[in-house]
């Protein structure tokens, strides 16, 4: 991936979640520790601080399926912004994504090492959650941007989460398309993730690099958010 190309790969994934806009929920934990943390990451053009029509939906379906735990949620504090036009504008956008989303885990495993924690994203999102399970430099990036990459998180950190929940994450061949590496997970979130894709949604299922197309905007009211909730509960 050549600088030149990361504007164009960071703006064709961020567009990829042109969704309705919601009012902003911000993190939504009332007790200090909840029985469950949400950690989500936004799409593109949302409110910022707000989890995003996916995860508001995401997290009232966990919490129908949660067998009476309290949710708390945590929308990722990042720009989830499509304006690239500087030279560093995937540090100060996705890489920002990233950081914020392991410092909340972080922070939740270390002073609430009771509350389990469910990590997720949609499109834009979904690449910031995937990316922040791993702990290696992502093939493609850069040299001259590796120093902009957030610290991984510690490897115990992975006992403290529950599941990631991914809804239309860039596909490999977008992001090859995109000149940009492939949205990695860490071994150790593997087997705990579900990554889900609305068939023929043309930003997830395969297709060369494109503008996304409706499809890709129906993952908060489609009925996957049940489905991520249930593999999610099913985890607590």
């Amino acid at each position: 991936m050549t600088a030149r190309s990361l504007p164009r790969f960071v703006s064709a994934v961020l567009m990829a979640a042109a969704i309705p806009l919601v009012s902003p929920i911000h993190s939504a934990t009332a007790a200090p520790c909840s029985d469950v943390e949400v950690v989500f990451a936004r799409g593109t053009a949302e409110p910022g601080g707000a989890l995003g029509l996916t995860g508001l939906s995401f997290v009232e379906a966990l919490r129908a399926n949660a067998g009476g735990r309290s949710v708390g949620s945590y929308g990722v504090d990042y720009p989830a912004s499509s304006d690239f036009a500087d030279r560093l504008g995937f540090a100060h956008t996705v890489l920002q994504g990233i950081d914020d989303a392991q410092r909340r885990v972080e922070y939740v495993a270390t002073n609430c090492p009771g509350t389990r924690i469910v990590l997720g994203g949609y499109s834009q999102g979904a690449a910031v959650a995937g990316f922040a399970t791993d702990g290696d430099v992502p093939e493609g990036v850069p040299p001259e941007y590796e120093r902009y990459l957030p610290e991984p998180m510690a490897p115990e950190v992975a006992e403290h989460v529950a599941a990631v929940v991914l809804f239309g994450k860039p596909s490999d061949r977008f992001m090859r398309d995109a000149e940009a590496p492939a949205v990695s997970l860490g071994t150790a979130y593997r087997n705990k993730t579900i990554d889900l894709c609305i068939q023929a949604d043309n930003i997830c299922d395969g297709s060369p690099l494109a503008q996304p197309n409706a499809l890709h905007t129906l993952y908060g009211i489609n009925g996957m958010t049940v489905t991520a909730a249930q593999f999610a509960a099913q985890r607590l």
